[in-house]
C-alpha cells in the first residue's frame, strides 16, 4: 500500500470511529484516545489527517450532510414523480432512519447542543439547516406553493420535531405522525389546478 493510500485508509477508519462513538455518546464526551484506539491508529495520524479535534467533528458532520443529501436526491428522484409527492416523501426517506438500530437522534442537533457558538459546529449546522430549508422551498415552488417560504418554515419544524421525538421516544413510527401532518399542510398549500401534475426535471439543492 503506498503512503497516500495508508493516509487515505487512516483517514477512513478515525471517520468510521467518530462516526460511532460521537454519534451515541457526544462530540465533548469522547476524546481523542477513545478515537484513535477505535480506529487503530497513532494520535499523531490523527493530527496529520484533521488538524485537530474539532477539524475532525467538522468532518464527521460534513460526512452526515453529504450522505443525507445524496440519500435524499436518489430516493426523491426514483419513488416519487410529482413534487408535491416529494414534499410529503421527504418525510419517508427521513424516516427509514429511524428505524435504524445505530439511530442515534441528528447529528446536528446533538452536536450543536454541546457546541460553542462560532465554532466548526455552527458552521456546519448552519448549512445544514439551509440545505433542509431550500430543499422544501426549491420542491414548494416546483409545486405551485404561492407562499413557499411559509410552508418550507412549517416542514423544517416537523422535519426537526420528527427527529427528535423519534430519539427520545425511541420510536420508530414516528414517520407515520410526520408523513399525515406534512400531507395535510401540503395539501392546504398545494393549488387545485398543480394536483396530478408531474414535475419536470429537478435538483435538489447542493
Amino acid at each position: 500500500m503506498s503512503p497516500k493510500d495508508r493516509a487515505a485508509d487512516a483517514r477512513r477508519r478515525l471517520l468510521e470511529a467518530a462516526n460511532e462513538l460521537f454519534s451515541s455518546e457526544g462530540v465533548n464526551t469522547v476524546g481523542i484516545e477513545r478515537i484513535v484506539e477505535r480506529a487503530g491508529v497513532a494520535k499523531a495520524t490523527l493530527y496529520n489527517s484533521f488538524g485537530s479535534k474539532e477539524e475532525l467533528i467538522l468532518a464527521y458532520l460534513e460526512d452526515h450532510h453529504s450522505a443525507s443529501r445524496q440519500r435524499m436526491e436518489r430516493e426523491l428522484s426514483t419513488r416519487y414523480v410529482s413534487a408535491r409527492e416529494r414534499l410529503v416523501g421527504v418525510f419517508e426517506v427521513q424516516g427509514e432512519d429511524f428505524a435504524e438500530p445505530s439511530f442515534r437522534g441528528c447529528a446536528f442537533i446533538k452536536a450543536s447542543s454541546e457546541a460553542q457558538p462560532g465554532g466548526a459546529v455552527e458552521r456546519a449546522t448552519s448549512d445544514f439547516r439551509a440545505w433542509v430549508s431550500s430543499l422544501f422551498i426549491d420542491l414548494a415552488r416546483q409545486a405551485g406553493v404561492r407562499a413557499p417560504d411559509q410552508l418550507a418554515r412549517q416542514l423544517v419544524l416537523i422535519y426537526d420535531g420528527a427527529a427528535i421525538g423519534a430519539w427520545l421516544d425511541q420510536d420508530p413510527n414516528m414517520t407515520a405522525t410526520t408523513r399525515s401532518v406534512a400531507a395535510a399542510l401540503v395539501s392546504a398549500a398545494v393549488p387545485v389546478e398543480a394536483d396530478g401534475v408531474a414535475a419536470r426535471w429537478w435538483r435538489l439543492p447542493t
